[in-house]
């Protein structure tokens, strides 16, 4: 175990207001969850999958900023403020074309967008209506969340934190007042919960680019070095980050493929895995936290060429996220049978969201301590293009083959074809164990 004092505090620094900053984030979606569930089942079914959407846009757009991470982590560990400057224009010139190609294509077809997650009329139509507004937040968050996570690659974390507790109020009083028509304002529904996310991304935004272009000082990133062009500094984005994304989007394509299939087996099944998927993302909170705060403190060791303490640091990173993984696993199985008593639904769903929650807390062991290696350590030393091709095997190759044949050739149990959803967290842990033993895991990618 390490024990210098600056370890833990880099780790922490990042990771505790990480943790906070995704609790509230996830908070704003469980908002939405509880109270468009309240309504009935069909409609919490609608907007669960209309989301499948939403969340593969979020992967693409976590994935920029988990490739910006491998850039401005080692050059932040040389104090290289020109480069992050230069890395900050050529990463948000393209987060905000991806953002507004992609807003433009769902709102001019959303019921094909929904056709693609299920064949249900009903969902399509509900979920169509919230789909074409929703996704009006796309660039609002693709530019202030890709804003804030590329100041917590330099340590800078507290900002996240308050944009994430505005979004929360904001999206919380906006829900209260449009689901349910309160203080004079029409009950709307689905689209209340759209029109509300909408205008809580618009916050979000408002206050990133008020603290990066006017109030942070160490890298003065202005408004006209976003028109600045760099070859250099793009060609280096796109060899060493676009492995990233593409690990991250793929890996939200594998999320909307398991949708695709789960929406084919009726209302039920849908609503059981999103009252599921919701609690046990709540779970991966201060796992992914931990994992933002050892990829900062690894990439500084590598931009600093101390690859031993690379090693070290590593070691004791994955003694961390073992111990964790038990301790979290442990209260989601406390919780399996309490969580779904808190949604409006039947029985039945009920029951399956427990047990789907069972499933969960056992598979979390080895998501907990795969994130850290893979999320963390591996990206963090510029390993990205492993966790890349470890994700596609695992996703195409094990995962959505197995749920189709489980769901629509053999008609296996419910809870069965869920477990296949997530039978790659049983064994990416072991692979991420034993690519940490050797050396290739360690590449600096930073210009002298």
């Amino acid at each position: 175990m390490v024990k210098e004092k600056e370890f833990y505090r880099s780790l922490f620094i990042v990771a505790l207001p990480a943790a906070f900053q995704g609790l509230i984030s996830l908070g704003v979606n469980m908002l939405d969850n509880l109270m468009v569930g309240s309504l009935d089942d069909l409609t919490l079914a609608s907007v669960s999958l209309a989301n499948q959407a939403t969340t593969l846009f979020t992967f693409l757009v976590n994935g920029i900023g988990g490739g910006a991470a491998v850039l401005i982590s080692q050059y932040w560990g040389k104090k290289d403020y020109d480069r992050i400057r230069r890395i900050f224009g050529v990463i948000l010139r393209f987060t905000a074309a991806i953002a507004f190609l992609i807003c433009g294509l769902v709102v001019c077809f959303p019921r094909q967008t929904m056709a693609i997650f299920t064949n249900d009329a009903s969902m399509i139509e509900v979920g169509a209506r919230y789909l074409r507004i929703v996704c009006l937040s796309y660039p609002l968050f693709a530019l202030s969340n890709t804003m804030v996570v590329m100041l917590r690659w330099m340590e800078i974390v507290k900002i996240g934190l308050i944009i994430s507790s505005v979004s929360l109020v904001t999206n919380f009083c906006f829900n209260y007042l449009l689901i349910f028509g309160k203080l004079g304002f029409p009950a709307l529904g689905a689209e209340g919960a759209a029109i509300a996310t909408v205008i809580a991304r618009l916050f979000e935004l408002c206050i990133a680019a008020y603290y990066l272009f006017v109030r942070e000082s160490r890298v003065c990133f202005r408004l006209r070095h976003l028109f600045t062009r760099d070859r250099e500094m793009a060609g280096d984005f796109w060899r060493h980050s676009v492995p990233i994304i593409l690990g991250d989007s793929q890996w939200g394509l594998v999320g909307a493929a398991k949708a695709m299939l789960i929406g084919r087996l009726g209302v039920t099944m849908v609503s059981a895995n999103s009252i599921a998927d919701v609690f046990l993302s709540l779970a991966l909170i201060f796992t992914n936290g931990l994992s933002n705060g050892a990829c900062v403190v690894v990439g500084k060791s590598v931009g600093e060429k101390d690859y031993a303490k690379t090693r070290q640091y590593s070691n004791t990173i994955q003694i961390i996220f073992a111990g964790l993984a038990v301790l979290v696993s442990g209260l989601v199985l406390g919780m399996s049978r309490i969580v779904p008593s808190f949604y409006n639904v039947s029985a039945e769903t009920q029951a399956l969201a427990s047990t789907f929650l069972m499933i969960g807390a056992f598979t979390h062991l080895g998501t907990c301590y795969h994130a850290a290696c893979f999320t963390g350590i591996n990206r963090g030393a510029g390993d990205g293009k492993f966790v890349m091709k470890v994700d596609m095997i695992c996703g195409w190759l094990v995962v959505i083959p197995l749920t189709f044949l489980a769901g629509f050739v053999f008609h296996w149990p419910l809870w069965a074809v869920y477990l296949c959803t997530r039978i790659d967290q049983c064994f990416k842990w072991i692979i991420a164990f034993i690519r940490l033993r050797g050396d290739k895991w360690i590449q600096n990618v930073t210009r002298d």
